[in-house]
């Protein structure tokens, strides 16, 4: 998960990865704990002093992105005695690919109509952007970077008046995670749906990762999405864990005299 949306400018510190990207978007700005320190006391607040340090030079807040593991417990106890809020909590959902195609059966074909490219074009991204972006033309071209880490597939369909209707990506993580692809980025135009856009998307990316080999999919949808979980529901994805975002409130100034 790290890998397919990373984050242009990190930093190792400790067990800690420290992910920066201007602003853009929680994940590429914040701490992944991906170990932590043996000595569950000083070693950890020294690690935070280190990371507000980091994060301060940047002019961005710190903000942890916190597995709900048993694992999290010391490091949530140290957050929530600093007083970092809790937000955004997110599902991961996971799905296998069908057995006879994982068995070597003959892959699906692409769905009629979606267009998969390698990189994103100017139409996918102004609606992706539309869609989920925050920010002006600097903030995509961020968002830009971020996604072309990674290899990937983006898949884009259009309505009936030839306009992109709908698009997603698929990130193909290269390495040990390469037997899994990460589904990203689905958005559709506000008046186009209910009407299948997003399905057509979705099973034409599962057809061109299936043809590529790819074992399963990971997919990440905020908990309190009802209808994109409803979605991934029908389409065979499950529950196998959940993180939230820690950040730290921000401090008020003295003023007056």
């Amino acid at each position: 998960m790290d890998a397919a949306w990373p984050a242009p400018d990190r930093a190792l510190s400790g067990g800690w990865v420290l992910r920066a990207a201007g602003g853009v978007t929680q994940r590429a700005n914040s701490i992944w704990p991906r170990s932590e320190p043996l000595d569950a006391g000083d070693e950890r607040l020294t690690a935070l002093r280190d990371a507000r340090a980091w994060y301060r030079r940047r002019r961005l807040p710190v903000i942890f992105q916190v597995f709900d593991i048993p694992a999290s417990s010391a490091l949530n106890a140290v957050l929530d005695a600093e007083g970092f809020t809790r937000q955004s909590e997110t599902l991961i959902l996971v799905r296998r690919t069908d057995l006879a195609v994982a068995a070597g059966g003959d892959a699906p074909e692409p769905g009629a109509g979606v267009e998969i490219t390698e990189y994103p074009s100017a139409e996918w991204l102004d609606l992706w952007w539309s869609v989920d972006g925050r920010g002006g033309a600097a903030e995509l071209e961020t968002a830009r970077a971020i996604l072309t880490g990674c290899p990937a597939l983006y898949a884009l369909v259009r309505a009936d008046d030839g306009g992109p209707a709908a698009v997603g990506r698929l990130a193909v993580v290269p390495g040990a995670a390469g037997s899994w692809g990460g589904l990203y980025c689905m958005a559709t135009r506000p008046d186009a749906r209910r009407r299948g856009y997003a399905t057509r998307v979705q099973q034409a990316l599962f057809s061109a990762g299936a043809a590529r080999g790819l074992a399963g999919y990971w997919l990440l949808v905020m908990a309190s999405n009802t209808a994109a979980r409803e979605l991934y529901s029908r389409a065979g994805f499950s529950e196998v864990s959940r993180y939230y975002y820690r950040q730290e409130r921000p401090r008020r100034s003295l003023t007056g005299c």
